[in-house]
């Protein structure tokens, strides 16, 4: 990881950490926060893929891969905007979908990289908490002030692995 992708995983991780408190003094309106955090994530992701497709990608084997992920996660995002206005258990299904899909690819990643002789501890734990967090959203999906709660911890979780993984020693040489 390079000193700038370093930065960027601590701000990342502060700014989840700034959510958390933001969810923390108001649970009951959580749904809708939660929503708004997801959709502004999946749209800004989706905004980066594009600009690197156009800038890079699209000159690269698989670049349409890029260029495909790119409009999903935009789409899914200004999907996730729209249903601030729906029943709250549409948002909660949305969350536990997308967390438990998350969470199956990081350990699929995981599995590969334990394959190829690679690190994948911290993988397998991000992926297993997600699915765990898809399941405990799963139980309560009637009681939104414990799903915030529930939200709450996967969040402090995944902020505090991101800024381990921040910290963590990398295994290539950088020479600059």
């Amino acid at each position: 990881m390079t000193k700038i992708q370093r930065i960027r995983t601590v701000l990342e991780s502060l700014m989840m950490l700034l959510c958390v408190a933001v969810l923390l003094v108001v649970p009951e309106e959580g749904y809708r926060i939660i929503a708004l955090i997801l959709s502004v994530v999946l749209i800004v992701n989706g905004i980066r893929y594009l600009i690197f497709y156009f800038s890079m990608a699209r000159n690269m084997v698989d670049g349409k891969l890029t260029l495909f992920y790119g409009i999903i996660s935009l789409d899914l995002g200004m999907f996730a905007y729209t249903l601030q206005d729906i029943p709250p258990i549409y948002i909660v299904l949305y969350l536990l979908i997308t967390h438990l899909f998350s969470g199956v690819v990081d350990v699929l990643r995981a599995m590969e990289a334990r394959r190829l002789g690679s690190r994948w501890r911290l993988n397998i734990a991000i992926g297993t908490a997600n699915i765990l967090l898809a399941f405990a959203c799963g139980f309560c999906l009637h009681r939104l002030s414990l799903l915030t709660y529930v939200y709450v911890i996967g969040l402090v979780y995944s902020a505090c692995l991101r800024m381990a993984q921040a910290f963590r020693r990398s295994a290539i040489i950088y020479i600059p």
